[in-house]
């Protein structure tokens, strides 16, 4: 493990490539096995269809979420870099905070139980995606922040970045059949 802490923006662009990979494989899994087409597809989801835009975008995208995880990581470096267990307290952070605790009342946060009339069983779903998605980024970005050297590392997340983000804007350029 490294002593010294993170700067910035190395921080950042690690946190959204981690981000990012993370998000596409979970979302791919969760679109799959949890059959997300069933429920996007309704047109009273308040979800946008799988042919929208915004949603090819959706992993590009991620870049702006990726920095703000990072903006908030950095204020908690010398807690999560460095430390045996520092991707444990960072899913706590993500899981807590951004899951659990959010001061809107999406479904599977407390105030979602609280304020919507969408069944329990239906919201603890979500936990499958979301809570694996927390801890996957979490161990992904500790370990590659806490080991440095390692190039083959840089490489190989960097490559599976590009796939990640450039496979949903292939469908824009091929044909439609």
């Amino acid at each position: 493990m490294q002593e010294s802490q993170p700067r910035f923006v190395p921080l950042a662009l690690k946190t959204v490539v981690c981000h990012s990979i993370t998000y596409m494989v979970m979302g791919a899994l969760a679109y799959h096995y949890l059959h997300y087409a069933d429920f996007i597809n309704n047109p009273n989801s308040g979800m946008r269809p799988t042919t929208s835009l915004w949603l090819i975008l959706g992993v590009p995208l991620q870049v702006f979420r990726g920095v703000l995880f990072a903006s908030v990581f950095y204020l908690f470096r010398d807690r999560l870099f460095g430390r045996k267990n520092g991707w444990l307290a960072m899913a706590w952070l993500l899981i807590g905070i951004g899951i659990l605790g959010t001061f809107a009342a999406p479904a599977g946060s407390l105030e979602g139980f609280i304020y919507t009339t969408i069944p329990v069983p239906s919201q603890l779903r979500g936990y499958l995606e979301v809570v694996t998605q927390a801890l996957l980024l979490s161990a992904l970005l500790c370990y590659w922040v806490n080991h440095p050297g390692k190039k083959s590392l840089n490489w190989t997340l960097g490559i599976a970045y590009v796939i990640c983000a450039g496979l949903p804007l292939l469908s824009l350029v091929v044909p439609k059949r």
